[in-house]
C-alpha cells in the first residue's frame, strides 16, 4: 500500500461518492440517516483494554481471506459474545471485497448484542459518513493523509452530528500532528449530539512496502494526544502481542487478518483480550509459550 495505493482509494472514494449521489441525493441521505435507530455505544468493558475485531474479506497484503462460504454474521456474532468492543466492516469493493450491505447486514446482526459497528473504508467525503449512520453504523475510520485540513473538518464534523465515533488513522509522526488539532477541535466543539468518543489509531503496515513493522506501534505511541482512546492498528495477531499494546498504553488494538485467517475467532479475540488486561495488572507481557501464534496484521 503505498501513497499510490491511497491515491489509487481516493479515486475510487470519489467515483463511487458520485454515483450514489446521482441515485439518493445527500438530503434524501440525511433524511435516513436521522430516521436510522441510534446505534449502540462503544461497548467498553472498563478493564483498560478492549478489541474492535473486524471483518475483512480481502486484503491487498493477504489476499482473500477466511472461507467463500462461511457464515460471515456468525463470525460477526462470535466476536460480539467474545467481548470485544465494536467489529470494523471494510466496504471498500474493488480491493477489499467489502460493500455497504454488508455492513447493514453487520449493525443487523449486531444490534440485539448491543456491540456497535464501524464503517471501514477510504472516506473523502462526508456524503460517505451519512452512508455509514444510514446503514446503521455507530462510528467511522478517516485516514488522515488522505483529507485535507477542510476536508477532515467536513468529515469530523459530520460524524459528530450524526452521533458517531470517529477513529482517526495515523501512519507516522506527522498525521499524528493532526491528530492532535482534530482532538483540540473536538474537544472545544462542546458534547453537542456526539454519542461516542474520538479514537487515534497507529497503523504500523508500511504503506510502501506493505510490511508490518511492530516496533512503530511503541515508537509513536508517546506522541498521541491525551484524552483520547488509543489504537493500535495492525501488527496484533496473538495473545502476546495484545500484552506488549496494553503496556504501550494502547487501549485498544483493532484486529483483523488474524481474527479472519483463524478457525476459532471468538477463542483468539477472547484470549487477546485477557491477554491485555492481565498485562495491565501485573506491569509486564507474558512469556511466549511454544507453538504461540505470530500471525500478523490488522
Amino acid at each position: 500500500m503505498s501513497g499510490g495505493f491511497l491515491e489509487e482509494m481516493t479515486r475510487g472514494s470519489l467515483a463511487r461518492v458520485a454515483r450514489a449521489r446521482k441515485v439518493v441525493s445527500e438530503s434524501e441521505l440525511l433524511a435516513r440517516a436521522e430516521c436510522t435507530s441510534p446505534p449502540p455505544p462503544l461497548a467498553l468493558q472498563g478493564e483498560g483494554f478492549d478489541l474492535i475485531a473486524e471483518l475483512k474479506l480481502r486484503s491487498p497484503a493477504a489476499g482473500q481471506l477466511g472461507s467463500a462460504d462461511e457464515d460471515l454474521l456468525a463470525r460477526v456474532r462470535s466476536y460480539a459474545r467474545a467481548g470485544v468492543a465494536a467489529v470494523s466492516v471494510l466496504t471498500e469493493p474493488t480491493r477489499f471485497d467489502g460493500s455497504l450491505e454488508h455492513l447493514q447486514a453487520v449493525t443487523a446482526a449486531l444490534e440485539p448484542l448491543r456491540v456497535p459497528a464501524m464503517r471501514k473504508d477510504f472516506i473523502v467525503d462526508p456524503y460517505q459518513v451519512l452512508e455509514a449512520r444510514a446503514a446503521g453504523a455507530g462510528g467511522v475510520l478517516v485516514i488522515l493523509r488522505m483529507l485535507s485540513a477542510a476536508q477532515l473538518d467536513a468529515v469530523i464534523q459530520c460524524a459528530r452530528q450524526a452521533g458517531l465515533f470517529v477513529l482517526l488513522e495515523a501512519f507516522d509522526a506527522a498525521d499524528i500532528e493532526r491528530a492532535h488539532d482534530a482532538a483540540r477541535a473536538w474537544r472545544g466543539s462542546g458534547t453537542g449530539a456526539a454519542r461516542g468518543p474520538l479514537l487515534v489509531g497507529v497503523n504500523c503496515r508500511d504503506l510502501d512496502t506493505l510490511e508490518v513493522v511492530p516496533a512503530r506501534l511503541e515508537q509513536l505511541a508517546p506522541l498521541l494526544p491525551s484524552g483520547v482512546l488509543r489504537v493500535a492498528e495492525s501488527g496484533v495477531g496473538s495473545a502476546l502481542d495484545a500484552a506488549r499494546v496494553a503496556l504501550a498504553h494502547y487501549e485498544l488494538a483493532l484486529v483483523g487478518s488474524a481474527l479472519m485467517s483463524c478457525e476459532d475467532p471468538a477463542r483468539l479475540a477472547a484470549e487477546m483480550l485477557a491477554a491485555g488486561r492481565q498485562a495491565l495488572l501485573k506491569g509486564h507481557a507474558p512469556r511466549p509459550t511454544l507453538g504461540a501464534s505470530r500471525d500478523r496484521g490488522a
